[in-house]
């Protein structure tokens, strides 16, 4: 069995430094969320409010929203880390670029979906957008990878 010799561009330190701050994301929504679920009164281990507790008291509402925003995120977090740093061997600046778009964007996302009205929660739409583009780019480095050793 042979080894291929896998190079990391110079600029990669900046892929790095965009995934550096998913696990900021994640502190700051965990923060969101906990201070939700205090001014709502739900205890622990209770993931979300009833949804009777929720359409009657908008501290519940807007806690199920900031801890539904958080659970999106850390269902597409890993996706998103492998995109970046995948796409990041071959599109390094282009990479971080979009890992930082994507971090910014679920800011924004978690900001207008923590105030208990769901549809405020597309202030940060182009997340979503950055997301597809890694994914695009990370299929694009394999592929080129991979012919490389044809």
């Amino acid at each position: 069995m042979t080894f291929a010799t896998l190079a990391v561009p110079a600029n990669y330190p900046y892929v790095l430094l965009a995934v550096s701050a998913f696990p900021w994301l994640n502190i700051y929504q965990a923060v969101t969320v906990g201070r939700a679920r205090k001014a709502a009164g739900i205890p622990y281990p209770e993931a979300y409010a009833d949804r009777t507790v929720a359409a009657a008291s908008a501290d519940a509402m807007r806690f199920n929203c900031a801890q539904r925003a958080h659970q999106n995120t850390l269902e597409s977090v890993p996706q998103v880390i492998f995109t970046t740093l995948l796409a990041g061997l071959k599109y390094p600046i282009f990479s971080a670029s979009m890992g930082a778009l994507w971090v910014f964007g679920r800011i924004l996302y978690t900001q207008g979906y923590a105030t208990g009205d769901p549809a405020k929660r597309n202030r940060g739409f182009f997340q979503s957008i950055a997301s597809i583009v890694l994914a695009g780019a990370a299929t694009w480095t394999a592929i080129d990878m991979t012919c490389a050793l044809l």
